[in-house]
């Protein structure tokens, strides 16, 4: 899965408000996102890491945009491009810790799978 995400061509096609919904979410948790940045267990996971650089690297990008609605079509693929970056990150830790869980802790694996963020009609009832 690891192998295929690297390849993977996911494209996000964001324009103005969905810049500016993206921007005050990610401004909304900073000080969350900063704090785990500073906490030196993270840090010696290189992968996390990363993903939180490439989380503020594209929280401050739309920050310092005075009009996310009035993007020129460069910006807005370079704007894109950052978020492509940070959701294929999320993406591999995920898989990462959904295998941490069906290795160490089954039941707690067991859950996350029935809630797969990437199943549409994923619930957490057993049927």
């Amino acid at each position: 899965m690891k192998n295929s995400l690297k390849t993977h061509d996911c494209r996000f096609d964001i324009q103005g408000e969905g810049f500016v919904e993206l921007r005050d979410l990610l401004r909304e948790r900073r000080g969350f996102l900063l704090r785990m940045l500073e906490n030196p267990n993270l840090f010696e996971h290189d992968t996390f890491t990363d993903l939180l650089w490439a989380v503020f690297h594209l929280t401050e990008e739309l920050i310092y945009r005075k009009d996310l609605r009035r993007l020129s079509d460069i910006d807005s693929g370079h704007l894109s491009a950052d978020i492509e970056r940070a959701y294929k990150l999320i993406i591999l830790e995920w898989l990462d810790y959904m295998k941490h869980l069906s290795e160490n802790y089954p039941y707690m694996f067991s859950l996350a799978v029935r809630i797969n963020p990437f199943k549409p009609d994923a619930s957490p009832e057993i049927l």
